[in-house]
């Protein structure tokens, strides 16, 4: 290997380590002494709690695991969104279960609470997954309950969804493990089955404190809505639990018997490994942003056996369109090229712009899988479309709307890596978070934004310069420095992965060794909801 492969290497594998200290933090929740107290009162933590439930040594995946990270400072912080949300199997079977954590404010909900909740209902809805709930919550963080209550994505919308999945015939069973008060008391009783952990946990509108001072009534918690009172007066759960274990054995008691399901029918046959070693992928990624490397080395690094079936290979070279299998499943990948190539005509075209005649390519690319029923799987490395007069008089916006419209319209599943740039409207034309994609999710080397840091930072800096002189001040060339870097820090920390992962507009910041078993537990989910509608590009400019 060359000395720039191994520099590469040590700037992405101190990414990958950063990743792991970083996880680990967050999966301390709201730390160690709360999480003593937890196992004081019998209880597991919400992590705890998964784990037994998922089947073991079996693969899973967590979303939203750094959602929160950075956010409400002033609150005390919000770990993984006070909610562990996972894709596994629980008795051979996938699940996506959802666990509030009560070390993070008693399990309170926040904002982002709320919003991740919400996209783990998505992603049961989209693949009729069976959606496990784990009730251990305090209910609205009342100081922010002006940015949770009222809206259609806030809290409320958690029992539309509930409903909803009811009709669809999607199983739903809640286990109440802790607090479970107001308005949220409503979400395991709209689930199929209900079961309550004795003498832990508690269901109810209002607690004993709200009901002597609205009604002048003296009542405990537990009698107003424990285990016994539900199990046996009120009827609302439909088992009792002595421990936490003991819900959730039963959990898995009740998931072994459900039936199977109608299936999308992608195709999968026997898993290879790639031919070419993964480990080569943190050497192949280059330290500088605007370093060229071939795209094709990583997908075939992500691939069975190395081997793709390319399309249209000698045509719109900014993009690579080609059939291939990950994990057995075949896909068909859009992925941005980072080489700088010439066309026939002997035109330069840079890496990971996207170009009329890549776009046009890759519309074409996506239609042939949607009528193929090949699930898509989009590479993100871009910079954006192709800017100036030649490519504005050739139409590319023409020609990048055509690409939006193609993937803004497709039927079948779509899967997202990001593994370098992430700029403007290439994100939405190699489907951003925007468009739907079952999974989408980052590399470390990974960043988002309207465009890079650099060219950021010079915009701002020379506006704010700008008005700074308006204003008769002096700006000589140190102050337009110091402008620059105090711009460019600040738009570095809204580029960063971390930043678009703690706001949920990726679903996970990943090894990118994990990058086969997300896409793979991903099409696995979603040949759980046939495709009902077709595709159809709408009405385009030719």
């Amino acid at each position: 290997m060359d000395l720039n492969f191994n520099k590469n290497e040590d700037h992405n594998k101190l990414f990958l380590s950063v990743l792991k200290q970083r996880f680990a933090k967050v999966k301390l929740g709201g730390g160690e002494k709360r999480i003593e107290k937890l196992h004081a009162e019998g209880k597991m933590t919400a992590r705890e709690r998964i784990d037994y439930l998922l089947d073991a040594k079996a693969k899973c995946i967590e979303i939203g695991a750094f959602v929160g990270d950075g956010m409400y400072a002033e609150h005390g912080g919000c770990p993984s969104g006070g909610v562990v949300v996972k894709i596994g199997y629980i008795q051979g079977k996938q699940c996506i279960v959802v666990a509030n954590d009560a070390t993070v404010k008693a399990g309170a909900w926040f904002p982002i609470t709320a919003k991740k909740n919400l996209r783990a209902q998505e992603i049961a809805m989209e693949n009729r997954l069976p959606i496990i709930y784990l009730v251990d919550s305090a209910g609205v963080y009342l100081p922010m309950q002006d940015e949770i209550f009222p809206d259609k994505e806030h809290f409320g919308r958690i029992f539309r969804n509930n409903a909803q999945m009811s009709s669809m015939g999607i199983t739903q069973i809640a286990a109440v493990m802790g607090s479970c008060v107001a308005g949220g008391a409503y979400l395991p009783i709209m689930s199929d089955e209900a079961m309550i952990v004795d003498k832990t946990g508690s269901i109810f509108l209002a607690g004993s404190y709200l009901v002597k001072a609205a009604i002048g009534e003296n009542i405990d918690n537990e009698t107003l809505g424990g285990a016994t009172t539900h199990c046996e007066i009120s009827g609302v759960t439909d088992y009792k639990a002595k421990d936490d274990k003991d819900a959730l054995e039963r959990i898995k008691s009740i998931v072994a018997k459900i039936g199977d399901y109608d299936k999308a029918g992608f195709n999968r046959v026997k898993s290879e490994k790639p031919a070419l070693n993964e480990q080569d992928i943190y050497g192949i990624i280059p330290k500088a942003r605007t370093e060229q490397y071939d795209m094709l080395e990583i997908i075939k690094r992500l691939v069975d056996n190395s081997e793709m079936d390319m399309y249209k290979e000698d045509y719109g070279k900014s993009i690579i369109t080609c059939y291939a299998r990950i994990d057995g499943w075949a896909v068909g990948i859009v992925a941005n090229q980072r080489i700088v190539s010439k066309t026939k005509k002997g035109e330069i075209q840079f890496g990971g712009v996207i170009y009329s005649d890549s776009a046009d390519k890759a519309t074409r690319f996506i239609a042939n899988c949607n009528q193929k029923k090949i699930p898509l799987v989009f590479v993100q490395d871009v910079t954006g479309f192709m800017v100036g007069s030649k490519s504005e008089h050739g139409g590319i916006i023409k020609d990048g709307a055509k690409m939006v419209n193609a993937v803004a319209n497709s039927v079948v599943p779509k899967f997202t890596v990001i593994v370098g740039n992430s700029y403007g409207a290439g994100n939405y034309a190699m489907c951003g978070k925007a468009y739907d994609p079952r999974l989408i999710f980052a590399w470390p080397s990974a960043e988002l934004a309207v465009m890079g840091g650099t060219q950021a930072a010079k915009v701002l800096a020379q506006i704010e310069a700008s008005s700074l002189k308006a204003k008769g001040e002096v700006i000589d060339e140190d102050k337009e420095k110091e402008l620059f870097d105090k711009i460019k820090a600040r738009y570095d920390e809204q580029v960063s992965p971390y930043y678009a992962a703690s706001r949920l507009w990726t679903d996970a910041i990943i090894d990118p060794l994990d990058t086969r078993t997300w896409i793979s537990m991903g099409i696995e989910a979603a040949n759980h909801s046939p495709i009902e509608k077709k595709f159809n590009l709408g009405v385009i400019q030719v």
